[in-house]
């Protein structure tokens, strides 16, 4: 699963996504494009509930992450609930592993420093991260945590400080708090928004163009 999505060729007949599309709808496209990054991305081990997977999703896409990492639960595929998503997941690139070792491996090739949500000896707090590399924050199974596994292979842990008698989160609302600090300090520290090269930029702008045709399936056969 993934964004990219097929070439278009004008030559064939069919006419380019963009020419299709009315100047507002192409303007909200360039601002999502000019705001998106990889440079913060999540990975959602083996969770099994599907209104968690929905609105981590949900929140990925709102707050400009461009991909989202899922580790597969043989007990539970994952099948985001569409009523909570509202089709937002159409607009990113999930990448799905068999196993967290192998997803790590290419984060890391990449050059992301991988970090896990756990209350862990040694776990840094979220407020004293730094977001000025690549970061993947893993999230666990809402029963269970991260596994052994993930904490074998990351660089690091980290904790949400609270201030209530509550000392958890849902797991949706903890990658909602982390993802959303990760852009407040990106933002606050290194004045960024979006961080896609131009390339990636221009592959994006094709794809959402396309997505935002309403008769897509009609126009592009291949689509």
């Amino acid at each position: 699963m993934g964004g990219g999505g097929p070439k278009y060729e004008a030559a064939d007949g069919r006419p380019m996504p963009a020419d299709l599309l009315l100047a507002p709808r192409k303007e909200r496209i360039e601002q999502v494009v000019a705001a998106r990054t990889r440079a913060v991305t999540v990975v959602l081990e083996k969770l099994e509930d599907t209104f968690n997977m929905a609105a981590v999703l949900r929140t990925c896409e709102a707050m400009g992450l461009q991909e989202v990492h899922v580790i597969r639960n043989p007990d539970a595929p994952f099948a985001p609930n569409s009523k909570v998503t509202q089709g937002c997941d159409k607009w990113l690139d999930l990448h799905v592993h068999r196993d967290f070792t192998g997803c790590a491996k290419v984060l890391r090739e990449r050059g992301y420093k991988v970090l896990a949500s756990a209350i862990a000896p040694g776990a840094t707090s979220l407020f004293e991260l730094k977001f000025d590399q690549p970061v993947a924050m893993v999230f666990g199974n809402e029963r269970f945590g991260v596994t052994p596994e993930v904490l074998a292979n990351v660089d690091g842990t980290f904790w949400i400080p609270m201030r209530g008698f509550v000392q958890s989160m849902n797991i949706s609302a903890a990658a909602s708090a982390c993802v959303t600090r990760a852009i407040s300090w990106r933002l606050e520290h290194l004045g960024v928004q979006g961080d896609l090269s131009e390339p990636e930029r221009a592959q994006l702008r094709e794809h959402f163009s396309y997505l935002s045709v309403k008769q897509r399936g009609r126009v592009y056969r291949n689509g």
